[in-house]
């Protein structure tokens, strides 16, 4: 019952922003027609992985909004953008091989992202990707799915 409750909200949702994203684009340049992911994609293009983003694929990221990175603590971000191997570390958890749409999703799943460390999913109260909201999900791209999320997600140290 939750989970039909979750992907028809999910369903509602997609179809009333579907005019904010370019349907017929790659991860990348669906996140920039968006909008909502300036400092996303500023950091993708400082950690260097544009082009990988752009691949073949597919891709499952989880991206999260410019309100999750101002979020981070003061300082944060401005240290990541300039050490491009740790930024490129944090980004890459947040994107799993495959394309993994929200009905693939169930509760204590995990998932081994291309940063190598896995991240877990929970559907209680919402779905959830390491206690991170999903708050848009299915966002169809040429090279796979984007699941907005509303926190940055940190890898274990």
């Amino acid at each position: 019952m939750l989970r039909k409750t979750i992907l028809s909200l999910t369903a509602a949702t997609l179809i009333s922003a579907a005019p904010a994203f370019a349907q017929e684009a790659d991860i990348v340049d669906t996140a920039v027609a968006a909008g909502s992911f300036t400092t996303l994609v500023t950091a993708v293009q400082a950690a260097g992985l544009v082009e990988t983003l752009k691949g073949e694929g597919p891709f499952t990221v989880f991206a999260p909004t410019d309100d999750a990175f101002a979020a981070l603590p003061k300082g944060t971000l401005e240290g990541l953008l300039a050490d491009p191997a740790a930024l490129a570390a944090i980004l890459t958890y947040h994107v799993v091989p495959g394309k993994v749409m929200s009905t693939d999703l169930t509760e204590g799943m995990t998932a081994t992202t291309v940063n190598g460390a896995p991240i877990t999913i929970t559907l209680d109260g919402g779905a959830k990707v390491n206690g991170a909201n999903i708050v848009q999900a299915d966002i169809a791209t040429t090279n796979g799915v984007i699941h907005v999320i509303d926190a940055v997600i940190l890898p274990p140290q």
